[in-house]
């Protein structure tokens, strides 16, 4: 296994990827989410490929994509070359308009580019349960791939598949998945963004 201070040692300095969500990124009620969340989980296989790249965990509990658009430039102060954007979830929990949503998203996502025209963006998709109406749910699913079509980013149609809705891999409030729960989304991410690399 070739670590980043193995990396760094050879004169190869690593690119950053930098995981911009709420508290699926962070990795909430983990018992340890600097190792359990799936941000955590993907830089552990970037490290057992060699590859030269470190990964920001910079997912914020209860954030909502307005949020995520007033904090994106602070969070942009550093480089970064692939920016995973997983937000979307607390807005849709919360019965926001999808339209506002996909404007906040399209937003963080220019921003982004006018940091760096070359970065890379992964747009991780999500679903919400039909309790806010099936109309509403069917807006919520297609904002996802239509800005990741507008803006040329590679999609990860739903961040929780083969965790949502599995009691045995989400934690006592059915929302936030459990250490297992991760393992999963973390193969799920790591298969689009891999290529990526």
């Amino acid at each position: 296994m070739l670590l980043l201070g193995a990396l760094s040692a050879r004169g190869v300095e690593p690119r950053t990827i930098i995981f911009f969500g709420d508290s699926l990124t962070a990795g909430y009620g983990l018992a340890d989410p600097t190792s359990q969340s799936y941000p955590a989980l993907i830089q552990e296989k970037i490290d057992e490929a060699g590859l030269p790249w470190r990964i920001v965990n910079a997912g914020l509990s209860g954030e909502t994509t307005s949020a995520g658009l007033r904090r994106v430039d602070w969070i942009l102060r550093q480089s970064v070359d692939i920016f995973v954007l997983a937000l979307g979830a607390n807005d849709g929990l919360r019965g926001i308009n999808p339209s506002v949503s996909r404007d906040n998203l399209q937003k963080i996502v220019e921003r982004v580019r006018a940091k760096n025209p070359k970065v890379k963006i992964l747009l991780a998709g999500m679903q919400i349960p039909p309790a806010m109406g099936s109309e509403f749910s069917r807006e919520f699913e297609k904002m996802f791939p239509a800005v990741a079509e507008k803006y040329d980013a590679t999609l990860v149609p739903f961040l929780l598949e083969g965790v949502g809705g599995r009691v045995e891999l989400n934690q006592a409030d059915r929302i936030r998945p459990t250490a297992k729960g991760h393992a999963i989304i973390a193969d799920t991410v790591w298969k689009v963004l891999r290529p990526l690399l």
